[in-house]
């Protein structure tokens, strides 16, 4: 399976459960699927990650080539149909109101699979496995 990967599933990783500073394997993780075809992000993610300057955009400059790839005409042509969608909800405009919209609402809406991250890591069987003890 190919994965698709929002600025939250980076944005929350680095901020919460795997920080780039103790929990490296999952950063590896990310670089090795990609690197075996499984698991990208696009270009506007790079842009949102871009706009912290903090070290998740040190981590994508140094690690993320080829890993966010650029919006083509065929997935910009599928934003109006988002957008669409979008302005017939009830949804505010401001990105941190309550009734925002959620990735996964849209997915479902508009039939596309959503998972979240840690479905994701145990469909792949993802294993963080510490090294030895010294």
């Amino acid at each position: 399976m190919t994965y698709l990967l929002d600025a939250n599933v980076f944005i929350q990783a680095k901020n919460l459960h795997y920080g780039l500073d103790f929990c490296p394997a999952f950063w590896q993780w990310l670089l090795d699927n990609h690197a075996a075809g499984r698991v990208f992000s696009i270009d506007k993610v790079a842009d949102e990650i871009a706009a912290g300057g903090d070290e998740l955009t040190d981590w994508m400059r140094d690690h993320g080539n080829g890993l966010f790839m650029k919006t083509g005409a065929a997935v910009a042509a599928k934003f109006g149909a988002v957008s669409t969608w979008a302005t017939q909800q009830q949804y505010e405009p401001a990105a941190n109101s309550v009734k925002r919209i959620k990735i996964q609402n849209a997915c479902i809406s508009l039939n596309l699979h959503f998972m979240t991250p840690y479905e994701m890591l145990r469909r792949e069987r993802a294993r963080f496995v510490l090294g030895g003890t010294t």
